[in-house]
Order: C-alpha cells, then sequence, then structure tokens
C-alpha cells in the first residue's frame, strides 16, 4: 500500500514535468543553432559544470535557453538530457563566427528573439535548422574552417628595423607567405605542432584542404592580413604552431626547410603564435547536406541568407576585439621577441640535450591554454 501511494505520488510528480516538458503546442525538435561570439574574457566554449569561476560561452548560452523558455531548468544542469553538442571547442580568447550547436529545444514562437534578448551583445544566435532526430554537430562535421587574423609587421625581416604603424606588407612577402602556407595542404604528420603526440601516433596525422593569406587592410592606423585554414579537423594548438612557424621563416629565424623535417619523426622546435587572432569561422557539413539536405524534409546546413549579419557581428565585435587588445597587450610584437630564443636547427639528440633549454623558451612563449582549435 505504501509502495501504491508512493508510484502515484512519483507518478504526479512525473506528470507534471510531461505536462510542462512535452506540451502539445511545443514538441521538443533537434535543431542546430548558428552562433557567434567574441571570446575575449571566457574560457573558451565548453561548459564545465561545478566549475563556475572559469565563466565559458556555453555557460551563457544554456541560462538563456533556460530563461527563454526553450529548455526546461533540468536540461539546464544535465546538458545530455537536450542532447547538447558543439561542433568544436574553442578555446580560451577564441571567437566564433560560424559555430554550430546542436540540440533538442520547444520551437516556441519568436525562438531567436527570445534566446538573444537573455544573451549579452557580444554572443548572438544567427540561424536555426531543423535537423535528423539523430543528428551530431561534432560527429556530422566533414571539415572546419578558420581564419588568423595579425598585424602585418609579423612578416617583416628580423633584419630590417620596423615601426609597427608604419609598417606596410609588399606583394613579394605577400607572395611567399602564401607559397609557405600552401606546402600545409594534403596530409601531413603533425606531431610536432601539438603536445603529447608522438611521431608515430596515427591522429596527429591531419588533412588541409586549403592555407593561404588575404590581401592586407588598414585598421585604426595599422595594417593587418587574414590567414585562412579548411581542415578536416585540428589538435590543440595546431593552427597556431603553423602560422607560428611560417612567421619564423619569413622573418629569417628558421629555414624553408624545417617544414619539411617537422612533419618527420624527428622533434623540431615549433614556435606557437598568440591566441589572439584566431575565430572559427565555418563548419562544413558536406555529406549530411548530400543525404538530408534535398530530402524534402531537410533542410542543408548552409547559412547563406545568414551571411550578412555574420559579417556585420564580425565587424562589430570581433575584429575590433582583435585590434584594441593588439594595440594595448601588444601580444604579437611581444611574442615576436622570443623568437630568437627557439633554436630550428638542433637535431633530435640536441634536442633532448637541450630539453631544459626548450622547456625555459616554451614558458616565455607562453603556452597558457589560450585560443586553441582542439576538437
Amino acid at each position: 500500500e505504501e509502495n501504491g501511494h508512493q508510484n502515484k505520488r512519483l507518478k504526479s510528480d512525473a506528470d507534471e514535468e510531461d505536462a510542462e516538458d512535452q506540451n502539445k503546442k511545443t514538441p521538443k525538435r533537434k535543431i542546430v543553432l548558428l552562433m557567434a561570439y567574441s571570446g575575449k574574457g571566457y574560457h573558451g566554449m565548453q561548459r564545465n559544470v561545478g566549475s563556475s569561476q572559469f565563466k565559458t560561452i556555453e555557460d551563457d548560452l544554456v541560462s538563456a535557453l533556460v530563461q527563454s523558455g526553450c529548455i526546461p531548468e533540468n536540461h539546464g544542469e544535465d546538458m545530455k538530457k537536450m542532447s547538447f553538442q558543439r561542433c568544436a571547442r574553442t578555446d580560451k580568447g577564441v571567437s566564433a563566427a560560424g559555430q554550430i550547436v546542436s540540440l533538442k529545444v520547444r520551437l516556441i514562437d519568436d525562438i531567436l528573439e527570445k534566446i538573444n534578448n537573455h544573451l549579452p551583445s557580444h554572443i548572438r544566435i544567427l540561424g536555426l535548422k531543423r535537423v535528423t532526430g539523430g543528428f551530431n554537430s561534432k560527429n556530422k562535421c566533414d571539415a572546419r574552417t578558420y581564419s588568423y587574423m595579425l598585424p602585418t609587421f609579423a612578416f617583416a625581416h628580423k633584419d630590417h628595423d620596423v615601426q609597427e604603424e608604419l609598417y606596410r606588407l609588399d606583394t613579394e612577402t605577400l607572395g611567399r607567405v602564401n607559397q609557405l602556407l600552401a606546402c600545409y595542404k594534403g596530409t601531413h604528420n603533425f606531431h610536432n605542432f601539438t603536445s603529447q603526440k608522438g611521431p608515430r601516433d596515427p591522429s596527429a596525422k591531419r588533412y588541409i584542404m586549403e592555407m593561404y593569406c588575404g590581401e592586407p587592410f588598414v585598421r585604426e592606423n595599422m595594417e593587418f592580413a587574414v590567414i585562412q585554414v579548411k581542415g578536416q579537423s585540428f589538435m590543440m594548438h595546431q593552427i597556431r604552431k603553423m602560422i607560428g612557424l611560417v612567421i619564423a621563416i619569413v622573418k629569417g629565424y628558421a629555414a624553408e626547410s624545417i617544414m619539411e623535417r617537422s612533419w618527420g619523426e624527428e622533434k623540431v622546435d615549433v614556435p606557437k603564435a598568440p591566441g589572439l587572432g584566431l575565430v572559427l569561422e565555418k563548419v562544413h557539413f558536406e555529406k549530411y547536406n548530400r543525404r538530408f539536405g534535398n530530402d524534402g524534409l531537410h533542410e542543408p546546413l548552409e547559412w547563406t541568407e545568414e551571411e550578412e549579419k555574420i559579417a556585420v557581428f564580425k565587424e562589430q565585435y570581433i575584429y575590433p576585439t582583435i585590434i584594441n587588445t593588439e594595440r594595448e597587450e601588444k601580444s604579437m610584437a611581444n611574442w615576436l621577441n622570443t623568437l630568437p630564443i627557439h633554436d630550428f636547427n638542433s637535431s633530435a639528440v640536441e634536442m633532448q640535450t637541450n630539453n631544459k633549454n626548450s622547456k625555459k623558451s616554451s614558458d616565455l612563449e607562453g603556452s597558457d591554454g589560450c585560443g586553441d582549435d582542439s576538437d
């Protein structure tokens, strides 16, 4: 009898929750949200439940989803309940113009407006699409495109005395930069471009589809350029080290041959460019789109209609943050001063004997995990 009462009580509690959760007018549906955010001041995208001192983008997002009535409060505490998945774990300080998250929500009226009303202005939901029930934004993603915005004085040769604000990148140097960036295309062993992966670890092999530097432009009297890179997936610090090595070669600190050597088994000291400037631009779902994009039930995961909103957000929140932080904190200029410390000529044997020195140099280079592109 006691059990009977308890069952009834549990049933009535469950009924109340069901009524709240599965309101006939707003059943839960699997969707993806297109997100843009400026990552400054955040410890990355991914939520660390129980670690409130390190604020993440997902903390603000989940709070907005609960407050807008898209998800019940208990789903905010346990994100598995809404099948939440992000496409890329952007790290500390990294921004995004085209992050995608997948989750189950109630499709309430004016859903985007209501979620955005509960978000700070530097985090925006720019689009929403319905997807298949089993869709997982991380697993279904074929490729990711990142950009890296940097002041062009980073490419000035070390023997030239350069005034940062007056420096302008010439066509010849830009050509050299692009020639080096193009060498990354294809499949290579990137064990030297991340930590904790050995030369024979199969997961260190990564496929790069394209990498190039665009035409420079002037903002706030300083010239900048944007490097774009598209790859299947990236390891922690990989993009920053790929760019760091190209800068070291163009500046004359390292020989061009070091690039080829870095893909071999020997340990090579590859410098890591600052995290500021790294932006997750776009995530690609080519296979999903081919299979479901034209089945009459689902939309392809393309965001052409949102492109203008993305461009406006970048101009308003992402680029000014990068430019102002660079001018105030001089992260690139300070990092460039550490390049002479690196020993680009040492062999694996010398590297082992100089291990203590290389550890010191990596400390100087500031390995705080800021702004990585780990997936």
